[in-house]
Protein backbone atom coordinates (compact mmCIF):
# COMPACT_ATOMS: atom_id res chain seq x y z
CA UNK A 1 0.00 0.00 0.00
CA UNK A 2 2.61 2.36 0.21
CA UNK A 3 1.88 3.33 -3.71
CA UNK A 4 -0.84 5.60 -1.74
CA UNK A 5 1.90 7.94 -0.51
CA UNK A 6 3.72 8.15 -3.65
CA UNK A 7 0.99 8.97 -5.41
CA UNK A 8 -0.31 11.24 -2.57
CA UNK A 9 3.22 13.07 -2.31
CA UNK A 10 3.16 13.85 -6.32
CA UNK A 11 -0.42 15.25 -5.85
CA UNK A 12 1.09 17.84 -3.06
CA UNK A 13 3.12 19.02 -5.32
CA UNK A 14 1.39 18.57 -8.90
CA UNK A 15 -1.51 21.01 -9.64
CA UNK A 16 -3.28 19.76 -12.77
CA UNK A 17 -4.85 22.89 -14.72
CA UNK A 18 -6.97 24.14 -16.79
CA UNK A 19 -5.66 23.63 -20.75
CA UNK A 20 -6.67 25.37 -23.87
CA UNK A 21 -8.96 22.21 -24.61
CA UNK A 22 -12.52 22.10 -24.34
CA UNK A 23 -12.72 18.53 -22.45
CA UNK A 24 -13.07 19.13 -18.79
CA UNK A 25 -11.36 15.45 -18.22
CA UNK A 26 -8.33 16.63 -20.31
CA UNK A 27 -5.71 18.46 -18.38
CA UNK A 28 -2.01 19.13 -18.37
CA UNK A 29 0.41 19.51 -15.32
CA UNK A 30 1.80 23.06 -15.35
CA UNK A 31 3.12 24.50 -12.49
CA UNK A 32 3.90 22.85 -8.76
CA UNK A 33 2.16 24.48 -5.83
CA UNK A 34 1.62 23.27 -2.48
CA UNK A 35 -1.62 22.06 -1.30
CA UNK A 36 -2.40 25.69 0.10
CA UNK A 37 -1.72 27.07 -3.02
CA UNK A 38 -4.08 24.61 -4.53
CA UNK A 39 -7.09 24.94 -2.56
CA UNK A 40 -6.80 28.48 -1.93
CA UNK A 41 -8.04 29.20 -5.46
CA UNK A 42 -11.20 27.84 -6.73
CA UNK A 43 -10.26 27.43 -10.43
CA UNK A 44 -7.14 25.44 -9.22
CA UNK A 45 -9.19 23.51 -6.71
CA UNK A 46 -11.89 22.51 -9.48
CA UNK A 47 -8.98 21.40 -11.71
CA UNK A 48 -7.19 18.92 -9.09
CA UNK A 49 -10.96 17.85 -9.08
CA UNK A 50 -11.33 17.20 -12.58
CA UNK A 51 -8.30 15.17 -12.33
CA UNK A 52 -9.47 12.24 -10.45
CA UNK A 53 -11.42 11.24 -13.56
CA UNK A 54 -8.28 10.53 -15.22
CA UNK A 55 -8.02 7.19 -13.24
CA UNK A 56 -11.49 5.89 -14.18
CA UNK A 57 -11.23 2.51 -16.90
CA UNK A 58 -11.86 3.79 -19.48
CA UNK A 59 -11.59 2.00 -22.99
CA UNK A 60 -11.87 -2.02 -23.93
CA UNK A 61 -8.79 -2.31 -25.62
CA UNK A 62 -6.43 -1.47 -22.81
CA UNK A 63 -4.06 -4.18 -21.36
CA UNK A 64 -1.38 -3.52 -23.87
CA UNK A 65 -1.94 0.36 -24.53
CA UNK A 66 -4.49 -0.68 -27.17
CA UNK A 67 -4.50 -4.18 -27.15
CA UNK A 68 -6.17 -6.79 -25.36
CA UNK A 69 -9.45 -6.78 -23.71
CA UNK A 70 -10.97 -8.93 -21.33
CA UNK A 71 -13.87 -9.95 -23.92
CA UNK A 72 -10.30 -11.79 -25.20
CA UNK A 73 -9.94 -13.55 -21.60
CA UNK A 74 -13.41 -14.55 -21.70
CA UNK A 75 -15.33 -17.12 -24.29
CA UNK A 76 -16.29 -13.99 -26.52
CA UNK A 77 -12.93 -13.43 -28.17
CA UNK A 78 -9.00 -14.52 -28.78
CA UNK A 79 -6.48 -12.93 -29.87
CA UNK A 80 -5.04 -13.19 -33.25
CA UNK A 81 -1.79 -13.20 -32.95
CA UNK A 82 -1.28 -14.38 -29.59
CA UNK A 83 -1.08 -11.13 -27.31
CA UNK A 84 0.97 -11.87 -24.59
CA UNK A 85 -1.12 -9.72 -22.05
CA UNK A 86 -4.19 -11.83 -23.11
CA UNK A 87 -2.28 -15.08 -23.10
CA UNK A 88 -0.89 -15.11 -20.09
CA UNK A 89 -4.34 -14.51 -18.69
CA UNK A 90 -6.16 -17.16 -20.53
CA UNK A 91 -2.94 -19.52 -18.90
CA UNK A 92 -3.73 -18.69 -15.94
CA UNK A 93 -0.62 -17.24 -15.53
CA UNK A 94 -1.74 -14.04 -13.57
CA UNK A 95 1.60 -12.94 -11.60
CA UNK A 96 4.17 -15.74 -12.17
CA UNK A 97 4.76 -14.43 -16.29
CA UNK A 98 8.39 -12.95 -16.47
CA UNK A 99 7.20 -9.35 -18.08
CA UNK A 100 4.48 -9.39 -15.79
CA UNK A 101 2.04 -8.22 -18.78
CA UNK A 102 -0.85 -9.64 -17.67
CA UNK A 103 -1.13 -7.73 -14.36
CA UNK A 104 -2.40 -4.54 -16.74
CA UNK A 105 -5.76 -5.48 -15.01
CA UNK A 106 -4.48 -5.86 -11.88
CA UNK A 107 -1.54 -4.39 -10.79
CA UNK A 108 -2.35 -1.34 -13.11
CA UNK A 109 -5.83 -1.32 -11.36
CA UNK A 110 -4.58 -1.69 -8.26
CA UNK A 111 -2.14 1.33 -8.98
CA UNK A 112 -4.73 3.79 -10.68
CA UNK A 113 -7.57 3.14 -8.63
CA UNK A 114 -5.92 3.83 -4.96
CA UNK A 115 -4.19 6.90 -7.01
CA UNK A 116 -7.66 8.05 -7.99
CA UNK A 117 -8.78 7.66 -4.55
CA UNK A 118 -5.99 9.74 -2.84
CA UNK A 119 -6.98 13.09 -4.96
CA UNK A 120 -10.84 11.97 -4.38
CA UNK A 121 -9.82 11.77 -0.25
CA UNK A 122 -8.05 15.47 -0.50
CA UNK A 123 -10.66 17.22 -2.13
CA UNK A 124 -13.04 16.09 0.08
CA UNK A 125 -11.09 16.86 3.33
CA UNK A 126 -9.92 20.45 1.58
CA UNK A 127 -13.20 21.79 -0.02
CA UNK A 128 -14.60 23.65 3.08
CA UNK A 129 -11.67 25.85 2.78
CA UNK A 130 -11.77 26.62 -0.42
CA UNK A 131 -13.49 30.24 -1.18
CA UNK A 132 -16.83 30.33 -2.23
CA UNK A 133 -16.86 30.40 -6.18
CA UNK A 134 -19.24 29.48 -9.30
CA UNK A 135 -16.18 27.56 -10.99
CA UNK A 136 -15.61 25.56 -8.08
CA UNK A 137 -19.73 24.32 -6.78
CA UNK A 138 -18.82 22.84 -3.29
CA UNK A 139 -22.00 20.55 -4.13
CA UNK A 140 -21.65 18.88 -7.10
CA UNK A 141 -18.28 18.51 -6.38
CA UNK A 142 -18.16 16.59 -3.14
CA UNK A 143 -21.02 14.41 -4.96
CA UNK A 144 -18.39 13.59 -7.80
CA UNK A 145 -15.75 12.88 -5.58
CA UNK A 146 -17.41 10.23 -3.30
CA UNK A 147 -19.20 9.08 -6.37
CA UNK A 148 -15.55 8.55 -7.81
CA UNK A 149 -14.43 6.84 -4.91
CA UNK A 150 -17.15 4.76 -5.14
CA UNK A 151 -15.90 3.62 -8.36
CA UNK A 152 -12.39 3.11 -7.71
CA UNK A 153 -13.64 0.82 -4.83
CA UNK A 154 -16.21 -1.35 -6.98
CA UNK A 155 -13.40 -1.65 -9.58
CA UNK A 156 -10.95 -3.57 -6.91
CA UNK A 157 -13.51 -5.51 -4.94
CA UNK A 158 -14.97 -7.06 -8.50
CA UNK A 159 -11.21 -8.11 -9.34
CA UNK A 160 -10.03 -8.46 -5.49
CA UNK A 161 -12.59 -9.14 -3.45
CA UNK A 162 -12.11 -6.85 0.56
CA UNK A 163 -9.44 -4.30 0.04
CA UNK A 164 -8.09 -2.05 2.28
CA UNK A 165 -10.43 1.08 3.25
CA UNK A 166 -8.84 4.14 2.73
CA UNK A 167 -10.78 7.24 3.80
CA UNK A 168 -9.59 10.41 4.84
CA UNK A 169 -6.43 12.00 3.49
CA UNK A 170 -2.86 10.80 4.54
CA UNK A 171 0.23 12.50 4.93
CA UNK A 172 3.56 10.79 3.80
CA UNK A 173 4.73 10.14 7.10
CA UNK A 174 1.13 8.14 7.95
CA UNK A 175 2.01 4.28 8.31
CA UNK A 176 -1.06 3.41 5.73
CA UNK A 177 -0.31 -0.66 5.80
CA UNK A 178 -4.17 -1.15 6.19
CA UNK A 179 -5.36 -4.80 6.30
CA UNK A 180 -8.07 -5.57 4.24
CA UNK A 181 -11.75 -4.98 5.03
CA UNK A 182 -14.32 -7.92 4.27
CA UNK A 183 -15.88 -7.84 1.03
CA UNK A 184 -19.00 -6.58 2.71
CA UNK A 185 -17.58 -3.72 4.61
CA UNK A 186 -16.20 -2.33 1.71
CA UNK A 187 -19.85 -2.67 -0.05
CA UNK A 188 -21.32 -1.04 2.85
CA UNK A 189 -18.72 1.89 2.36
CA UNK A 190 -19.06 2.31 -1.45
CA UNK A 191 -23.19 2.22 -0.88
CA UNK A 192 -22.77 5.15 1.71
CA UNK A 193 -20.88 7.03 -0.57
CA UNK A 194 -23.08 6.73 -3.37
CA UNK A 195 -26.48 6.93 -1.35
CA UNK A 196 -24.98 10.58 -0.38
CA UNK A 197 -23.77 11.15 -3.77
CA UNK A 198 -27.55 11.16 -5.14
CA UNK A 199 -28.16 13.92 -3.31
CA UNK A 200 -25.35 15.66 -3.92
CA UNK A 201 -24.99 14.70 -7.44
CA UNK A 202 -27.06 17.39 -11.08
CA UNK A 203 -28.64 15.26 -13.78
CA UNK A 204 -28.01 15.28 -16.63
CA UNK A 205 -29.92 18.39 -17.88
CA UNK A 206 -29.10 20.17 -14.84
CA UNK A 207 -24.92 19.36 -15.57
CA UNK A 208 -25.89 21.17 -19.46
CA UNK A 209 -23.75 20.57 -22.31
CA UNK A 210 -20.48 21.34 -21.22
CA UNK A 211 -20.16 19.11 -18.51
CA UNK A 212 -21.58 15.95 -20.38
CA UNK A 213 -19.58 13.09 -19.19
CA UNK A 214 -19.88 14.35 -15.24
CA UNK A 215 -21.49 11.94 -12.56
CA UNK A 216 -25.07 12.39 -12.29
CA UNK A 217 -27.72 10.90 -10.04
CA UNK A 218 -28.56 8.69 -12.88
CA UNK A 219 -24.74 7.50 -12.66
CA UNK A 220 -24.55 7.24 -8.91
CA UNK A 221 -28.12 4.91 -9.34
CA UNK A 222 -26.40 2.49 -12.08
CA UNK A 223 -23.32 2.30 -9.87
CA UNK A 224 -25.22 1.28 -6.95
CA UNK A 225 -27.48 -1.33 -8.94
CA UNK A 226 -24.09 -2.69 -10.24
CA UNK A 227 -22.71 -3.24 -6.71
CA UNK A 228 -25.10 -4.40 -5.44
CA UNK A 229 -25.87 -7.31 -8.06
CA UNK A 230 -22.16 -8.32 -7.91
CA UNK A 231 -22.86 -8.42 -3.98
CA UNK A 232 -25.60 -10.67 -4.47
CA UNK A 233 -24.21 -12.83 -7.08
CA UNK A 234 -22.94 -16.41 -5.96
CA UNK A 235 -19.30 -15.36 -5.59
CA UNK A 236 -19.95 -12.91 -3.00
CA UNK A 237 -23.28 -14.36 -1.67
CA UNK A 238 -22.55 -17.97 -0.97
CA UNK A 239 -25.23 -18.62 1.11
CA UNK A 240 -27.81 -17.02 -1.18
CA UNK A 241 -29.15 -14.59 0.69
CA UNK A 242 -32.23 -13.78 -1.26
CA UNK A 243 -32.31 -10.06 0.88
CA UNK A 244 -29.28 -9.28 -0.88
CA UNK A 245 -30.77 -9.98 -4.20
CA UNK A 246 -33.78 -8.12 -3.23
CA UNK A 247 -31.63 -4.77 -2.43
CA UNK A 248 -29.97 -5.29 -5.79
CA UNK A 249 -33.58 -5.56 -7.83
CA UNK A 250 -35.09 -2.53 -5.62
CA UNK A 251 -31.44 -0.11 -6.64
CA UNK A 252 -32.29 -1.35 -10.48
CA UNK A 253 -36.01 -0.29 -9.98
CA UNK A 254 -35.58 2.73 -8.32
CA UNK A 255 -32.87 4.18 -11.40
CA UNK A 256 -35.88 2.85 -13.59
CA UNK A 257 -38.61 4.74 -12.47
CA UNK A 258 -37.22 8.38 -13.43
CA UNK A 259 -37.66 9.95 -10.23
CA UNK A 260 -34.83 9.14 -8.34
CA UNK A 261 -32.39 10.19 -11.08
CA UNK A 262 -34.32 13.33 -11.82
CA UNK A 263 -34.54 12.03 -15.25
CA UNK A 264 -36.16 8.94 -17.21
CA UNK A 265 -33.73 6.63 -19.27
CA UNK A 266 -34.80 4.45 -22.37
CA UNK A 267 -33.10 1.76 -24.97
CA UNK A 268 -32.80 3.94 -28.01
CA UNK A 269 -34.63 2.55 -31.03
CA UNK A 270 -31.53 0.81 -32.54
CA UNK A 271 -28.88 -1.71 -32.05
CA UNK A 272 -26.25 -1.47 -34.10
CA UNK A 273 -24.63 2.04 -33.21
CA UNK A 274 -25.15 1.60 -29.25
CA UNK A 275 -20.82 2.97 -29.08
CA UNK A 276 -21.54 5.55 -31.20
CA UNK A 277 -24.17 8.09 -30.62
CA UNK A 278 -23.56 11.28 -29.46
CA UNK A 279 -25.61 11.55 -26.99
CA UNK A 280 -28.09 8.68 -26.69
CA UNK A 281 -31.57 8.52 -24.15
CA UNK A 282 -29.90 4.82 -22.95
CA UNK A 283 -26.68 6.48 -21.74
CA UNK A 284 -26.68 6.88 -18.34
CA UNK A 285 -22.66 7.49 -18.28
CA UNK A 286 -20.31 7.05 -21.02
CA UNK A 287 -16.74 8.47 -21.60
CA UNK A 288 -16.36 11.06 -23.73
CA UNK A 289 -14.90 10.73 -26.68
CA UNK A 290 -14.81 13.32 -29.92
CA UNK A 291 -14.78 11.85 -33.62
CA UNK A 292 -12.00 9.41 -33.69
CA UNK A 293 -9.93 9.24 -37.24
CA UNK A 294 -8.40 5.61 -37.45
CA UNK A 295 -6.36 4.94 -34.29
CA UNK A 296 -4.66 2.38 -32.31
CA UNK A 297 -7.49 -0.03 -31.21
CA UNK A 298 -8.57 0.28 -34.68
CA UNK A 299 -5.71 0.06 -37.20
CA UNK A 300 -3.77 -2.14 -34.88
CA UNK A 301 -6.27 -4.59 -33.11
CA UNK A 302 -9.92 -4.35 -34.64
CA UNK A 303 -9.55 -4.06 -38.62
CA UNK A 304 -8.50 -6.93 -40.96
CA UNK A 305 -5.30 -6.62 -42.47
CA UNK A 306 -6.85 -7.47 -45.53
CA UNK A 307 -9.00 -4.14 -45.19
CA UNK A 308 -5.32 -2.14 -44.14
CA UNK A 309 -5.45 -2.93 -41.09
CA UNK A 310 -1.84 -3.73 -38.77
CA UNK A 311 -3.15 -6.69 -36.89
CA UNK A 312 -6.54 -7.85 -36.57
CA UNK A 313 -6.17 -9.29 -32.90
CA UNK A 314 -10.04 -8.88 -32.01
CA UNK A 315 -11.54 -12.76 -33.05
CA UNK A 316 -14.78 -13.34 -31.81
CA UNK A 317 -14.94 -17.39 -30.87
CA UNK A 318 -17.38 -19.79 -32.17
CA UNK A 319 -18.43 -20.30 -28.91
CA UNK A 320 -19.78 -16.60 -28.87
CA UNK A 321 -21.32 -16.87 -32.41
CA UNK A 322 -23.36 -19.79 -31.45
CA UNK A 323 -25.00 -18.30 -28.57
CA UNK A 324 -26.75 -15.55 -31.21
CA UNK A 325 -30.15 -17.49 -31.74
CA UNK A 326 -32.00 -16.79 -35.23
CA UNK A 327 -34.27 -14.14 -35.77
CA UNK A 328 -37.17 -16.44 -34.62
CA UNK A 329 -35.81 -16.25 -31.50
CA UNK A 330 -34.67 -19.99 -30.96
CA UNK A 331 -31.25 -21.25 -30.45
CA UNK A 332 -29.52 -22.58 -33.30
CA UNK A 333 -30.12 -26.49 -31.44
CA UNK A 334 -33.46 -26.52 -31.79
CA UNK A 335 -34.45 -28.61 -34.74
CA UNK A 336 -37.41 -26.40 -35.31
CA UNK A 337 -35.30 -23.31 -35.22
CA UNK A 338 -34.39 -23.35 -38.91
CA UNK A 339 -30.74 -23.08 -38.35
CA UNK A 340 -28.77 -24.54 -41.58
CA UNK A 341 -25.25 -25.11 -40.54
CA UNK A 342 -24.30 -24.81 -44.08
CA UNK A 343 -25.69 -21.33 -44.31
CA UNK A 344 -25.05 -20.51 -40.67
CA UNK A 345 -25.15 -16.39 -40.75
CA UNK A 346 -28.37 -16.41 -42.54
CA UNK A 347 -31.24 -15.37 -40.57
CA UNK A 348 -30.12 -14.79 -36.91
CA UNK A 349 -30.47 -12.58 -34.25
CA UNK A 350 -30.09 -8.65 -35.83
CA UNK A 351 -27.50 -8.18 -32.86
CA UNK A 352 -24.83 -10.86 -35.09
CA UNK A 353 -24.70 -8.40 -37.92
CA UNK A 354 -23.87 -5.47 -35.50
CA UNK A 355 -21.65 -7.13 -33.47
CA UNK A 356 -19.61 -9.43 -35.93
CA UNK A 357 -17.89 -9.75 -39.36
CA UNK A 358 -18.00 -13.18 -40.99
CA UNK A 359 -16.75 -14.62 -44.14
CA UNK A 360 -18.81 -13.53 -47.10
CA UNK A 361 -20.54 -10.35 -45.51
CA UNK A 362 -20.89 -7.07 -47.11
CA UNK A 363 -18.33 -4.29 -45.62
CA UNK A 364 -17.10 -1.29 -47.13
CA UNK A 365 -18.08 -1.89 -50.64
CA UNK A 366 -16.91 -5.12 -50.49
CA UNK A 367 -17.30 -8.70 -49.15
CA UNK A 368 -15.40 -10.19 -46.09
CA UNK A 369 -12.73 -13.16 -47.35
CA UNK A 370 -12.08 -15.61 -44.86
CA UNK A 371 -12.05 -18.65 -46.99
CA UNK A 372 -9.28 -21.73 -48.63
CA UNK A 373 -9.52 -22.68 -52.36
CA UNK A 374 -7.68 -25.76 -53.34
CA UNK A 375 -7.83 -25.77 -57.32
CA UNK A 376 -7.34 -28.85 -59.14
CA UNK A 377 -3.78 -28.92 -59.13
CA UNK A 378 -3.48 -28.70 -55.47
CA UNK A 379 -2.60 -24.57 -55.04
CA UNK A 380 -3.77 -23.07 -52.64
CA UNK A 381 -4.95 -19.43 -51.82
CA UNK A 382 -6.61 -17.75 -49.37
CA UNK A 383 -9.38 -14.75 -49.12
CA UNK A 384 -7.32 -10.97 -48.41
CA UNK A 385 -8.82 -11.43 -44.89
CA UNK A 386 -7.73 -14.37 -43.59
CA UNK A 387 -4.36 -16.62 -44.15
CA UNK A 388 -3.07 -19.18 -41.66
CA UNK A 389 0.37 -18.35 -42.76
CA UNK A 390 0.71 -15.18 -40.91
CA UNK A 391 -0.63 -14.31 -37.15
CA UNK A 392 -1.75 -10.69 -37.83
CA UNK A 393 -5.04 -12.53 -39.27
CA UNK A 394 -8.14 -13.69 -37.18
CA UNK A 395 -7.50 -17.29 -35.87
CA UNK A 396 -11.53 -17.91 -35.97
CA UNK A 397 -12.45 -15.95 -39.53
CA UNK A 398 -14.53 -13.33 -37.33
CA UNK A 399 -13.27 -10.01 -36.74
CA UNK A 400 -15.44 -7.76 -34.63
CA UNK A 401 -17.91 -5.20 -36.24
CA UNK A 402 -18.52 -3.81 -32.84
CA UNK A 403 -14.88 -2.17 -32.40
CA UNK A 404 -14.74 -1.25 -36.15
CA UNK A 405 -17.37 0.93 -37.67
CA UNK A 406 -18.06 1.17 -41.54
CA UNK A 407 -16.78 4.53 -42.07
CA UNK A 408 -13.05 3.51 -41.24
CA UNK A 409 -11.62 2.63 -44.44
CA UNK A 410 -7.86 2.53 -45.69
CA UNK A 411 -8.38 0.45 -48.58
CA UNK A 412 -10.09 1.55 -51.83
CA UNK A 413 -12.54 4.58 -50.00
CA UNK A 414 -12.05 7.48 -48.54
CA UNK A 415 -11.79 6.98 -44.22
CA UNK A 416 -14.16 9.11 -41.76
CA UNK A 417 -14.66 9.53 -38.37
CA UNK A 418 -16.73 7.88 -35.81
CA UNK A 419 -17.37 7.83 -31.67
CA UNK A 420 -16.57 5.06 -30.30
CA UNK A 421 -17.96 5.16 -26.68
CA UNK A 422 -16.85 3.70 -23.88
CA UNK A 423 -19.98 2.78 -21.97
CA UNK A 424 -19.90 3.47 -18.09
CA UNK A 425 -23.38 2.38 -17.99
CA UNK A 426 -26.68 2.14 -20.18
CA UNK A 427 -29.72 1.47 -19.51
CA UNK A 428 -30.05 -2.02 -20.74
CA UNK A 429 -27.73 -2.70 -18.41
CA UNK A 430 -29.78 -1.58 -15.33
CA UNK A 431 -32.60 -4.29 -16.90
CA UNK A 432 -30.59 -6.97 -17.12
CA UNK A 433 -29.95 -6.10 -13.47
CA UNK A 434 -32.96 -5.68 -12.62
CA UNK A 435 -34.24 -8.95 -14.26
CA UNK A 436 -31.50 -11.21 -12.99
CA UNK A 437 -31.96 -10.32 -9.38
CA UNK A 438 -35.57 -10.25 -9.60
CA UNK A 439 -35.77 -13.35 -10.52
CA UNK A 440 -33.33 -14.41 -8.37
CA UNK A 441 -34.90 -12.86 -5.03
CA UNK A 442 -39.21 -13.53 -6.00
CA UNK A 443 -38.97 -15.45 -9.21
CA UNK A 444 -39.76 -15.34 -12.88
CA UNK A 445 -42.73 -13.03 -12.35
CA UNK A 446 -44.07 -10.42 -15.21
CA UNK A 447 -41.36 -7.84 -14.60
CA UNK A 448 -38.58 -9.58 -15.29
CA UNK A 449 -39.96 -11.05 -18.53
CA UNK A 450 -40.80 -7.61 -19.77
CA UNK A 451 -37.13 -6.39 -19.38
CA UNK A 452 -35.97 -9.10 -22.08
CA UNK A 453 -39.05 -9.00 -23.98
CA UNK A 454 -38.88 -4.95 -24.25
CA UNK A 455 -34.61 -5.84 -25.14
CA UNK A 456 -35.19 -8.34 -27.67
CA UNK A 457 -37.97 -6.50 -29.60
CA UNK A 458 -35.53 -3.54 -29.85
CA UNK A 459 -33.31 -5.82 -31.18
CA UNK A 460 -35.39 -7.09 -33.66
CA UNK A 461 -36.36 -10.85 -32.78
CA UNK A 462 -39.75 -11.56 -34.04
CA UNK A 463 -42.48 -11.78 -31.32
CA UNK A 464 -43.74 -14.97 -31.53
CA UNK A 465 -46.01 -16.66 -29.51
CA UNK A 466 -47.95 -14.40 -26.91
CA UNK A 467 -45.33 -11.76 -27.71
CA UNK A 468 -42.72 -13.03 -26.05
CA UNK A 469 -39.93 -13.05 -28.91
CA UNK A 470 -38.55 -15.97 -28.68
CA UNK A 471 -38.75 -16.74 -24.89
CA UNK A 472 -40.74 -20.10 -23.76
CA UNK A 473 -43.89 -18.90 -21.35
CA UNK A 474 -44.07 -19.91 -17.93
CA UNK A 475 -40.48 -20.63 -16.98
CA UNK A 476 -38.52 -21.75 -13.80
CA UNK A 477 -36.29 -19.74 -12.04
CA UNK A 478 -33.43 -21.65 -13.18
CA UNK A 479 -34.80 -21.47 -16.74
CA UNK A 480 -35.40 -17.46 -16.55
CA UNK A 481 -31.64 -17.47 -15.09
CA UNK A 482 -30.41 -19.06 -18.22
CA UNK A 483 -32.27 -16.67 -20.55
CA UNK A 484 -30.98 -13.74 -18.41
CA UNK A 485 -27.42 -14.69 -18.63
CA UNK A 486 -27.39 -15.71 -22.57
CA UNK A 487 -29.66 -12.35 -22.95
CA UNK A 488 -26.61 -10.41 -20.73
CA UNK A 489 -23.63 -12.14 -23.00
CA UNK A 490 -24.89 -10.87 -26.08
CA UNK A 491 -26.62 -7.54 -25.64
CA UNK A 492 -24.09 -6.55 -23.32
CA UNK A 493 -21.14 -8.17 -25.69
CA UNK A 494 -17.64 -6.75 -26.24
CA UNK A 495 -18.65 -4.14 -23.62
CA UNK A 496 -16.33 -5.30 -20.71
CA UNK A 497 -18.96 -7.14 -19.18
CA UNK A 498 -18.76 -10.84 -19.79
CA UNK A 499 -15.29 -11.35 -17.96
CA UNK A 500 -16.36 -9.94 -14.85
CA UNK A 501 -20.41 -11.67 -15.29
CA UNK A 502 -18.12 -15.14 -15.48
CA UNK A 503 -16.28 -14.55 -12.26
CA UNK A 504 -19.33 -13.08 -10.43
CA UNK A 505 -21.16 -16.30 -11.68
CA UNK A 506 -18.19 -18.88 -10.42
CA UNK A 507 -18.80 -20.18 -14.12
CA UNK A 508 -15.36 -20.23 -15.96
CA UNK A 509 -14.46 -23.91 -15.67
CA UNK A 510 -17.71 -24.70 -17.72
CA UNK A 511 -17.30 -22.00 -20.10
CA UNK A 512 -13.46 -20.97 -20.57
CA UNK A 513 -12.00 -24.02 -20.03
CA UNK A 514 -14.02 -25.91 -22.73
CA UNK A 515 -12.42 -26.04 -26.24
CA UNK A 516 -12.27 -21.96 -28.17
CA UNK A 517 -13.77 -22.49 -31.49
CA UNK A 518 -13.19 -21.52 -35.00
CA UNK A 519 -14.82 -21.66 -38.29
CA UNK A 520 -13.32 -23.79 -41.12
CA UNK A 521 -14.27 -21.80 -44.52
CA UNK A 522 -13.52 -23.71 -47.35
CA UNK A 523 -14.77 -21.87 -51.31
CA UNK A 524 -15.92 -24.04 -53.76
CA UNK A 525 -15.12 -24.23 -57.56
CA UNK A 526 -18.75 -22.94 -57.97
CA UNK A 527 -18.49 -20.28 -55.40
CA UNK A 528 -20.27 -21.65 -52.65
CA UNK A 529 -18.66 -22.11 -49.14
CA UNK A 530 -18.91 -24.97 -46.97
CA UNK A 531 -18.82 -24.20 -43.51
CA UNK A 532 -16.96 -26.57 -40.73
CA UNK A 533 -16.35 -25.60 -37.07
CA UNK A 534 -12.63 -26.37 -35.70
CA UNK A 535 -11.23 -26.64 -32.23
CA UNK A 536 -8.76 -23.76 -32.11
CA UNK A 537 -4.60 -24.38 -31.84
CA UNK A 538 -3.12 -24.98 -28.01
CA UNK A 539 -2.40 -21.20 -28.47
CA UNK A 540 -6.03 -19.99 -28.32
CA UNK A 541 -7.30 -22.46 -25.31
CA UNK A 542 -7.89 -21.15 -22.06
CA UNK A 543 -7.32 -22.26 -18.29
CA UNK A 544 -9.86 -21.89 -15.58
CA UNK A 545 -9.86 -23.15 -11.82
CA UNK A 546 -11.44 -21.69 -8.86
CA UNK A 547 -9.10 -19.11 -7.88
CA UNK A 548 -9.34 -17.34 -11.06
CA UNK A 549 -12.69 -16.19 -9.51
CA UNK A 550 -10.35 -13.77 -7.84
CA UNK A 551 -7.42 -11.93 -9.16
CA UNK A 552 -4.10 -12.15 -7.07
CA UNK A 553 -3.07 -9.02 -5.43
CA UNK A 554 -0.23 -8.06 -6.97
CA UNK A 555 2.59 -9.49 -5.31
CA UNK A 556 4.36 -6.07 -4.92
CA UNK A 557 1.78 -5.07 -2.83
CA UNK A 558 2.22 -8.07 -0.80
CA UNK A 559 5.90 -7.71 0.05
CA UNK A 560 5.55 -3.76 0.55
CA UNK A 561 2.93 -4.63 3.56
CA UNK A 562 5.12 -6.03 5.70
CA UNK A 563 2.71 -9.14 6.24
CA UNK A 564 -0.84 -7.13 6.70
CA UNK A 565 -2.27 -7.76 3.67
CA UNK A 566 -3.28 -11.28 2.96
CA UNK A 567 -3.10 -13.01 -0.57
CA UNK A 568 -6.28 -14.31 -2.21
CA UNK A 569 -6.51 -18.37 -1.52
CA UNK A 570 -4.79 -20.04 -4.07
CA UNK A 571 -1.94 -17.23 -5.13
CA UNK A 572 0.06 -17.57 -2.64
Amino acid sequence: MKNYKIYSLVFLLTLLTISCKKDFLNRTPEIALDDNGVFADPLRAASYADAAYNYMINDYARFNDHRGSTAQASDEAVSGNSESSVTTLNRGLYHDHSNSASLNDMRDVWTRCYAGIAINNKVLARMAGVPAATVFPKQRIEGEMRFLRAFSYFELIKRFGGVPIMDKEYSVNDDINFPRASYQACVDFIIADLDKAVTLLNNDADNGASNYGRATKGGALALKSRVLLYAASPLNNPNNDKSKWQLAADAASKLMDGTSAGQTYALQSTYADILNMASSPEYIMIKIRGPRAIDGILADYAMSPGSGGAQGQMNPTQNHVDMYEMANGKAITDATSGYNPQQPYLNRDPRFYANILYNDQAWQGKKIEMWSSTSSTGVVTYGKDWNPTNIIYTATRYYCKKYWPETYVRLGGTSGTALINYIFFRYAEIMLNYAEAQNEANGPDASVYKQLTDIRARAGIAAGANNLYGLKANMTQDEMRVAIRHERAIELAFEDHRWYDIMRWKIGPQVIATPMYGMNVVKNSNGSFTYTPVVLGSNFQKTYTAKQDRYPIPRSEIYKSNGVLIQNPGWE
